[in-house]
């Protein structure tokens, strides 16, 4: 039986990250933006209290693309909605299990945040971040690691948001979990980044070696294919073989816009590199659209959706409209991630494939990518896009002595090559042997004092005002 808690405490933080180079999905370009801490307080009953952490970029305009408002505006968003999952999860004072609280809370958090002007996917990542310290601190309190308390289902989950899944399912997917000893890294290629030559694609000091990589797409299917031949140009000098997906980020207008592009992948000669290669397309129309779009021939390609996964019935409801996979955020929810992989897996079942995919939104050294990278282990995620180490130098502003302590306590997953403590990546592979450690895949937590407080945002209503 899943132990039960209460929460003490909550408290939000956030540390400013500049960017070594710009990163440029959909229609904005990130340059700097904060990292969000979270602290939990706990008391496990029977077992005593215990203190949990978690961290996630606070992203602009990708939780909220809305044009009509700001990259900061879509921060803003973020901030009032861990404020408000905050005040929802305190409420509850009794002795629940974490899926309890989680359970409990969601949906008043969606309809709050909605009033608010907030959307569904901007709405959930308030319980994420809160969910993932939880989660740590309840592991801590048991003395045991992510993935042993996983596959006890230590945080209680069930099918009460899943009603598609039986209340069995679950527990026996993860009862099964043999979690993954090492994976992957896919290599994200932005839309401002060098395609040729020093700094390009195929440059090993740029791309770490890996065998996987990650397109970005602008939504133009014209412009896109005279890229993806000049990247599909420059990866077959690789001299190793290689995968691609390719990710639209919501800019694709429509199915013909669609069409146009998966033509030019099945006839055009100079993208047989990459449509040969291509494992699937992630999220190439906005959300909206998406949900009224059924991909009909277009599904042979292999889509996925992953802006459109703002609830717990979004990939149901993608698998009518003939999408295959659905992406796996922490930031969008670790339960949702568990459950969509219990669905995959037994989707399969009937011989069709299913599938779930790691996509990391620039996680972080220490935390978030610790906790992000256990997450996909667990499910059986092969390869992650792991585009954090590139776009930011190591710990960025983190505290030299935070960045060693990690590397101390993780020392398959960092090291020092003589330009700080950075990310370790062995043959385009992350190991995971360090993330058994007890507690959600760390053994440390961030230099609390060197953080400040989270902003305290304004109202959505009080900026257009």
């Amino acid at each position: 039986m899943a132990p039960r808690l209460k929460l003490r405490g909550i408290a939000f933080f956030e540390r400013p990250v500049h960017f070594a180079r710009p990163f440029r999905f959909g229609a904005i370009t990130i340059n700097a933006t904060p990292q969000l801490f979270v602290r939990v307080e706990i008391e496990v009953e029977g077992r005593g209290s215990a203190v949990g952490a978690s961290a996630e970029l606070l992203v602009p305009k990708w939780f909220d693309k809305r044009p009509e408002l700001s990259p900061a505006q879509t921060v803003d968003g973020l901030r009032r909605s861990l404020q408000i999952a905050r005040g929802l999860y305190l409420a509850r004072t009794g002795f629940q299990t974490a899926f309890d609280l989680h359970a409990a809370c969601l949906g008043a958090q969606v309809a709050t945040c909605a009033k608010k002007n907030i959307p569904a996917l901007a709405a959930a990542y308030g319980p994420a971040e809160i969910d993932k310290a939880i989660l740590d601190a309840l592991l801590r309190a048991a003395e045991t690691s992510f993935f042993d308390g996983m596959a006890g289902n230590i945080a209680g989950i069930d099918a009460r948001l899943s009603p598609d899944l039986k209340e069995t399912d679950v527990t026996t997917f993860l009862s099964a979990r043999k979690p993954l000893p090492r994976v992957a890294i896919r290599h994200t290629v932005g839309l401002d980044d060098i395609v040729e030559g020093k700094g390009g694609v195929a440059d090993v000091h740029e791309n770490a070696g890996a065998r996987y990589f990650k397109l970005k797409l602008s939504g133009d299917p014209s412009a896109d294919a005279t890229r993806l031949a000049r990247i599909g140009t420059e990866l077959e000098a690789l001299g190793h073989d290689y995968k691609v997906t390719l990710d639209a980020n919501e800019q694709y207008a429509d199915l013909d816009a669609l069409h146009a592009l998966v033509n030019r992948l099945d006839h055009d000669a100079a993208l047989r590199p990459i449509a040969s290669r291509l494992l699937y397309v992630e999220q190439p129309m906005p959300r909206d659209i998406t949900r009224q779009s059924p991909l009909g021939s277009l599904a042979a390609r292999g889509f996925i959706i992953d802006e459109a996964d703002d609830s717990y019935d979004a990939f149901p409801a993608a698998r009518a409209l003939g999408y295959h996979g659905i992406s796996s955020k922490s930031c969008k929810g670790l339960y949702k991630s568990i459950v969509n992989a219990t669905r995959a897996a037994k989707w399969s079942e009937g011989g069709e494939r299913f599938f779930v995919t790691s996509e990391d939104l620039t996680c972080q050294p220490g935390l978030a990518v610790q906790q992000d990278l256990a997450l996909g282990a667990l499910i059986g995620v092969t390869h992650a896009e792991r585009n954090g180490h590139h776009y930011v130098d190591g710990f960025g502003e983190a505290p030299a002595a935070e960045a060693q302590a990690f590397a101390a306590a993780h020392p398959d997953l960092y090291a020092d090559a003589g330009q700080g403590i950075r990310l370790s990546i062995h043959d385009g592979d992350l190991l995971t042997g360090s993330l058994h450690a007890a507690g959600f895949a760390t053994s440390v937590h961030p230099d609390w004092p060197a953080l400040r407080p989270l902003e305290q945002p304004t109202s959505l209503q009080e900026q257009l005002a």
